[in-house]
């Protein structure tokens, strides 16, 4: 049994496993709003033939309808209860609704829809829905948070973490409202307590106008995070993979 990942930039990973190949959060357009893609654009060929998607919230960065497009009719997306509407009227009719605490499976892929901590709604007046993350997988179960910050019932979600994606920033020079640091993130694993985790969140979308802060912007998050992780987690192993970057998870 082995899971392969492909970090794709910002929240967007693809995970094979159980026989699917599973995308969170896709968001591959070079430009959303204010924000502009300081890496390449994923090549399709790259994400085609996806079995689901996995939304965890309704901001633009996460729940980007172009994108969703360009997955096809094939996927299922699945999205928070209540954002099923905002799918149909952009005329993508395969999803699926969930709520926190829900479990469904495709095919022989399980997975369970977590509470997660985070602004709801797709924009200040817009229309609102539950963050959640998403507990992927039965032999190799890995932990998607979506948009997060700590919460007290993080270390009640599973008795068992093989892979967490940890978000260790969020999309510009400061953190942002309701995101976690690199080192809140490390402090989640003493909670999770996973084998393996992935800085993600980081490092691919920034305000224009600011490329100027590139080299520091793509290397600063996940390293505090490594770091924090070596020298109070040591137990936990420590991937940093770039956007476009992939790695094969073998379970000890």
């Amino acid at each position: 049994m082995r899971i392969k990942i492909d970090y794709l930039g910002h929240s967007t990973v693809i995970l094979e496993l159980n026989g699917k190949r599973v995308i969170t959060d896709p968001v591959f357009r070079r430009r959303i709003f204010h924000l502009t893609r300081t890496v390449p654009v994923p090549e399709p060929v790259i994400y085609q033939d996806i079995d689901i998607a996995l939304i965890s919230h309704l901001h633009y960065d996460h729940l980007d309808i172009q994108s969703l497009r360009s997955l096809g009719e094939r996927t299922l997306v699945c999205v928070p209860k209540g954002a099923g509407n905002l799918l149909r009227k952009n005329g993508i009719t395969n999803f699926c609704e969930v709520a926190i605490g829900e479990e469904f499976s495709l095919g022989t892929l399980p997975v369970r829809a977590t509470y997660a901590r985070h602004r709801n709604s797709r924009h200040p007046l817009g229309m609102q829905a539950d963050c959640m993350g998403y507990l992927i997988g039965d032999e190799i179960i890995v932990y998607y948070p979506g948009d997060t910050q700590l919460f007290p019932e993080m270390g009640l979600l599973s008795d068992r973490i093989d892979v967490a994606l940890m978000p260790v920033w969020g999309w510009g020079p400061h953190l942002g409202r309701m995101h976690m640091s690199p080192k809140q993130a490390a402090q989640a694993l003493a909670s999770l307590k996973p084998k393996l985790a992935i800085p993600i969140h980081w490092g691919t979308y920034l305000p224009i106008g600011l490329a100027w802060l590139n080299p520091a912007f793509h290397s600063s998050p996940p390293l505090v995070f490594a770091g924090s992780v070596e020298k109070n987690h040591p137990q936990v192993e420590v991937r940093i993979l770039k956007p476009g970057e992939s790695t094969i998870y073998f379970p000890s």
